[in-house]
């Protein structure tokens, strides 16, 4: 009874809840961006000229001169220093896909022998990380380690506190020597550039006052939460993120009690302090629940600017960590942690909204309005249509490809659910005749439907689809809870932004024709509502008659990352990124081998991690119960009892030696079976021979290791299991 499973169990059992009573629920106006150096705080550290310049080249997202980071740089440090920041750190995102900072502190000697507090433009401005030492694809050598973090000025600065001090965070884009992009910002800053431009052009054919249209997006973060000292207690947790055996629990999420049920309370506190802790940094938590799987739970923010969102969600994982460990939790963010229960993934809602406050995907009123909307509605479609790999090569990862397709997530073919009042309206758009000149408006929209004013609940929603509609925006199902989400709104904004340019030019080919504006795009928005109508799907995602019917009308179905990426390189796929500038061929290229890369070093992990806990704690536990076994037997045999009396025991012998005999041989098997992969030198196809040659003995090892768990004296078993760590105490 005294093994660390044991202990750990003891532990979590025992836990106190003083930690429950020390937790505050605080008034969210009161600390909301209290840890955050926004624009109004801004405006009491800089001189009046100095803040009205500084709003106009944000607003018009011009550089900043270096006098004017200069003027900014000495109010951000006062207000980091007034708030007791002794350190500052330029904090980015680079392609690990966690976010990383080198900190310094605001301390420079004067010559005389005393020293001064210093943080000047150039500090603000620009910082030199060692580049090589980040994945960066090839483009850096080791010994052109050079990189450059740079201020990204409209995300705002914060300081980030731990019990060890305060660090001032300021949040910059990544990119090497000769200006390739080497993190996730750089290209999200200029997809989002990029539609906004797009987006424009094509909404004046409806308001020529909007000047600005920004991508909005709101991400739901689903979790685990689980007993630090069990977490500890399994080596593949905490090397992996999820548990590489376990048979599944006897009871999981069959009763569906879990989902939105009473918080328990000390997960509560677990989200209270969270919730503080997050609003502080000006990260808009409104929403916590029980998610479906026991021990699951999902946290959403308000709507923010994309760039914004994604740096709250990368930042909110990390307080998410943080607030763990004291309240003697460990988060899961792997998008498959346990086997038998749903896994987690990180929904990105996204939509379109102008400087004057139109949602472009929103129903209007007008029919000049819901023309409108019809443009953007429809161009989102055929952009999804037209890029479908694309979108599904951005959500590929190792974890993610445990979670796709698995009874609670969208499979991995992207297809796109309306709800049926949209549909309808679009086959009526697509069917109904309108003359080839018009009169008036009232003409144009003879037998066309109005498109009501609908409600977000207006239909009922689909939980298989990837890429849902959702009353005003669309929401991508198929992101992981683990992802950086500036990879799959990075190529959403890119695919929708090159959609909306061909749109254009196709709608002023017509109108340079004779065709009156509004028959021009009406024209060219039925053409599209054909031309997409594969991607449409209404019904069960999950069927296996989905996936015949899908490859009846020709969409993808990548299950699997290595062959998913594979379209990152493709001609079509690199045109379209350098054209709209998001990224260039080699940036491309070395992000699909970076990917690659990051796939086959996590088996490669897992195989390793296998190996180490089925020979050094499960074999072992094995051979000593086995052993146990045996002298009962003996003792039974030596009182001169028949075989009657010892057969269970010898049938668990049996059992237990045919078992363990067939995981050693499978380890070994996949031992070699890595030792062949490693030697692969293209990466393409080692990340293949460890995704169909190495990973399907885990799957068998599992197999057996769990029959063991079944047979073996809990007493002896060595790694907590599935009913341990999901249900909390």
């Amino acid at each position: 009874m005294s093994s660390l499973r044991f202990k750990a169990a003891e532990a979590a059992v025992s836990r106190s809840l003083d930690y429950v009573g020390k937790v505050e629920s605080l008034k969210a106006t009161s600390i909301y961006s209290k840890n955050v150096f926004t624009i109004a705080k801004m405006n009491d550290y800089l001189s009046k000229n100095t803040y009205k310049e500084l709003l106009q080249l944000i607003e018009s997202g011009s550089q900043i001169s270096r006098d004017i980071a200069d003027h900014i740089a000495q109010a951000m440090k006062v207000w980091a220093l007034e708030n007791g920041a002794s350190h500052y750190t330029h904090w980015f995102q680079p392609l690990t896909g966690t976010t990383a900072e080198k900190h310094d502190a605001f301390f420079e000697p004067d010559g005389n022998g005393n020293a001064i507090e210093k943080f000047t433009g150039d500090s603000l401005a620009q910082q030199e990380p060692d580049a090589s030492s980040f994945p960066n694809g090839g483009i850096r050598n080791t010994f052109e380690a050079r990189g450059y973090t740079a201020w990204d000025p409209s995300s705002p600065a914060f300081i980030f506190e731990t019990v060890a001090g305060k660090t001032l965070c300021i949040p910059t884009v990544f990119v090497s020597y000769t200006g390739e992009s080497l993190d996730y910002k750089t290209p999200l800053l200029k997809a989002t550039a990029a539609i906004d431009k797009a987006a424009i052009d094509v909404v004046q054919y409806f308001d020529r006052s909007v000047s600005k249209v920004t991508a909005s997006l709101g991400i739901e973060q689903e979790y685990f939460l689980v007993d630090l000292s069990l977490f500890n207690a399994r080596p593949d947790l905490q090397m992996t993120g999820r548990t590489l055996f376990g048979h599944i629990s006897a009871k999981g999420q069959q009763l569906e009690d879990h989902y939105f049920g009473a918080i328990p309370e000390r997960v509560l506190a677990y989200m209270v302090d969270l919730e503080n802790e997050s609003l502080k940094l000006g990260i808009p938590l409104k929403t916590r629940h029980n998610e479906v799987a026991p021990s699951q739970f999902e946290c959403a923010p308000m709507f923010e600017e994309i760039n914004l969102a994604i740096d709250h969600n990368q930042l909110l994982m990390n307080v998410m960590e943080q607030v763990a460990v004291r309240h003697n939790f460990k988060v899961l963010l792997h998008e498959k942690p346990y086997s038998g229960v749903n896994g987690s993934g990180k929904h990105n809602n996204w939509s379109l909204i102008t400087n004057t406050g139109v949602n472009l995907l929103s129903p209007g009123k007008t029919p000049k309005n819901n023309l409108m909307f019809l443009t953007f509605f429809v161009n989102t479609i055929k952009a999804v249509f037209d890029n479908a790999e694309l979108l599904r090569a951005s959500i590929a990862s190792h974890s993610n490809d445990h979670r796709l397709g698995a009874n609670e997530a969208p499979p991995a073919i992207i297809s796109i659910f309306l709800g049926s009042q949209l549909d309808e309206i679009l086959e009526e758009v697509e069917s109904a005749r309108v003359a080839k000149k018009v009169k008036n408006e009232a003409n144009l929209w003879h037998g066309i439907p109005k498109i009501p004013q609908l409600k977000m609940d207006n239909t009922d929603r689909n939980r298989t689809s990837p890429f849902a509609f959702t009353g005003n925006k669309f929401e991508f199902r198929a992101v992981g809870s683990s992802a950086n989400s500036a990879s799959p709104m990075t190529v959403l904004n890119a695919i929708v932004a090159a959609q909306l340019i061909e749109f254009k030019t196709e709608v002023d080919k017509q109108i340079k024709k004779g065709t009156k504006k509004d028959l021009a795009l009406l024209n060219v928005v039925r053409k599209y509502i054909k031309d997409s109508k594969a991607i449409r799907f209404e019904g069960n995602g999950y069927s296996d008659e989905w996936a015949v019917e899908a490859e009846a009308r020709g969409l993808a179905n990548n299950k699997t990352t290595p062959k998913a990426l594979d379209v990152y390189v493709k001609e079509g796929s690199l045109a379209l990124f350098e054209k709209l500038g998001v990224y260039s061929r080699r940036e491309s290229e070395a992000r699909h081998e970076i990917l690659l890369e990051n796939f086959y070093k996590k088996i490669q992990i897992e195989a390793r991690v296998i190996e180490d806990v089925v020979t050094s704690q499960i074999a072992p536990a094995c051979f000593q119960y086995q052993n146990q076994l045996i002298e009962n037997v003996k003792g039974l045999k030596e009182m001169g009892l028949d075989g009657a009396a010892y057969s269970s025991q010898l049938n668990l012998v049996e059992r237990i030696s045919k078992h363990t005999n067939l995981i050693l041989e499978q380890v070994e098997a996949m031992r070699q079976a890595r030792k062949t992969a490693n030697v692969i030198e293209d990466v393409r196809e080692k990340a293949i021979s460890y995704d169909e040659v190495v990973k399907p003995y885990f799957d068998d090892i599992r197999y057996h290791v769990n029959k063991l768990e079944k047979i073996v004296d809990d007493k002896k078993w060595p790694l907590p299991k599935l009913r341990e760590l999901l249900f909390l105490r």
